[in-house]
């Protein structure tokens, strides 16, 4: 019997301070982030929304809430994978990001996929 879990989400993260946009002079420090989304239950399922807390280094929070990511809701098979490139903003030289995606399955089971927190900090900011 397989005793993969019927719904497994699996997320990586990859950041990246953008220089060209930024205006430190003005405190506006902006990144990208990338984000896989691997579908590693035995279910196929699609993702509906997400939730996110954005925190900069004096620990001011946003909280974004929407509809799917970047304009899509991807339905993830099995084994496939989405990855999307988004980018925030912060008013200090490095924040954190944390949430979670709303995903529905194919049998209309709703579950969360948590999104763990990650840092965006400008280069040899932090060691």
């Amino acid at each position: 019997m397989d005793d993969t879990p019927e719904h497994t989400i699996a997320i990586d993260i990859a950041t990246r301070y953008l220089d060209e946009q930024s205006k430190p002079d003005e405190e506006l420090y902006y990144f990208a982030y990338t984000i896989g989304i691997r579908n590693t239950g035995r279910v196929p399922a699609q993702l509906i929304s997400r939730r996110w807390l954005i925190i900069d280094a004096i620990g001011f929070p946003r909280e974004v809430v929407g509809d799917g990511v970047v304009g899509e809701q991807p339905v993830l098979r099995p084994g496939e994978r989405f990855e999307y490139t988004s980018s925030t903003f912060f008013k200090t030289p490095y924040g954190t990001m944390e949430g979670a995606y709303v995903m529905r399955a194919n049998d209309g089971a709703e579950f969360e996929a948590p999104i763990p927190q990650f840092v965006l900090c400008i280069p040899r900011m932090l060691h």
